[in-house]
């Protein structure tokens, strides 16, 4: 993800203007990122060390999704639904 893409992402889920660091900006970032490596490793099918980190990347969203869903579950069911993941 290059920091032109990251910086879009940012900007839509940010809950204000300097937002970098909530949770929905954190799950929309890890998402991403997630899309990417799994094409990555749609090609690269025998990639293990990046499968490792497909599995670290999806634990650490599934934690905040948890977290959020726990604090504020509006924006958790609003940020499931933009981003078209399944809720835990």
């Amino acid at each position: 993800m290059n920091k032109e893409e990251k910086t879009n992402v940012i900007q839509k889920f940010a809950r204000h203007e300097k937002d970098t660091g909530s949770p929905e900006v954190q799950i929309a970032l890890l998402t991403e990122r997630i899309q990417q490596l799994t094409e990555h490793l749609r090609v690269h099918k025998h990639d293990e060390s990046s499968r490792r980190g497909l599995l670290k990347l999806v634990g650490q969203r599934r934690r905040l999704l948890r977290y959020l869903r726990r604090k504020d579950y509006q924006r958790f069911v609003a940020l499931t639904t933009e981003l078209g993941i399944r809720k835990v």
